[in-house]
């Protein structure tokens, strides 16, 4: 999957100039103090007109002084930003928590920089063996980088859902459900390579909306209803195959050692013939799914 996008300009998080709101709230305080006390006295005087139209307009000034510094609070939770922008351009964002004060014409916009948890919905696809396998994916991912996520894409959330489900289509496509005969990398029995394969499918997705993702993983993988009972029926088959190759193994093993001892300790002579029909019993033995019932021979061998 390709990661440039040339024909798109990437925007990139800086940082954003603001200041504490605690002093920006203190002085608001003394202004709002300090013009009541001058309201109650002046009404409590006798003044000239020309110390009327003075006062009018200090305290017009005073009044919109107050509306300037109410207007710029704005309060950032823990793990959240806020993008500043100044008549549609993008001037920073701020991570600082706590009560916080720009100038109230600059535009704020919160996001949340949490983690962030999706179950994504049970998607029925084909492996790589072209089989239909039903497959879910659980990720916990994050906004890195804020200019990004507003900005570069339309909306941060949808496009992760679809990305997931891209990547999930991918991921699911390159593999084979379960192997016993080849020993490829499965779907079913290599849990971690294939975690870490969506991962990294999933950061180059989501780098274009700033958005990374710390863990993913797979929570629910089966065949499709359709074939489900056939491909139930090939498994038992292959394990009972893999388990009888294992056990005429391990019979031929035993026979080889038993005729190699009896022949090294001197117990007793065999000919070809007779070698054949002890390996013979031998086999029937240690490979039969039944309890064996000797046979006692009480005279010769023919």
């Amino acid at each position: 999957m390709t990661t440039d996008h040339p024909a798109m300009n990437l925007s990139r998080e800086k940082r954003a100039w603001s200041t504490s709101g605690y002093l920006i709230f203190v002085a608001f305080i003394a202004l709002l103090v300090l013009t009541i006390w001058r309201i109650i006295a002046f009404a409590g005087s006798n003044p000239a007109e020309s110390e009327i139209f003075g006062f009018v307009v200090s305290s017009g000034l005073s009044v919109i002084a107050l509306i300037i510094l109410s207007s710029g609070f704005y309060m950032i939770q823990p793990n959240q930003a806020a993008a500043i922008t100044l008549f549609g351009s993008y001037r920073g964002t701020d991570r600082s928590p706590g009560l916080r004060w720009v100038w109230p014409w600059m535009g704020k916009t919160k996001i949340s920089v949490r983690a962030n948890n999706v179950v994504s919905e049970k998607l029925k696809i084909n492996d790589l063996r072209g089989n239909p396998i039903e497959i879910a994916t659980n990720v916990v991912w994050r906004v890195a980088d804020t200019a990004q996520a507003l900005y570069d894409v339309d909306d941060y959330k949808a496009f992760v859902e679809v990305q997931i489900e891209a990547a999930v289509r991918s991921i699911g496509s390159r593999y084979p459900y379960d192997d016993i005969e080849h020993h490829e990398t499965t779907l079913r029995s290599n849990h971690g390579e294939v975690n870490q394969e969506l991962r990294v499918e999933l950061n180059e997705r989501l780098r274009i909306a700033g958005l990374t993702v710390d863990e993913c993983g797979l929570t629910h993988l089966a065949y499709a209803p359709e074939i489900a009972g056939a491909m139930l029926r090939r498994q038992q088959a292959e394990a009972v195959i893999s388990a009888r190759k294992k056990l005429v193994e391990g019979a031929v093993t035993m026979v080889e050692m038993a005729l190699q001892q009896l022949s090294e300790k001197d117990v007793v002579h065999l000919d070809d013939e007779r070698k054949a029909a002890m390996v013979s019993n031998l086999m029937v033995v240690l490979c039969g799914e039944r309890d064996t019932q000797p046979v006692v021979n009480a005279g010769s061998l023919y």
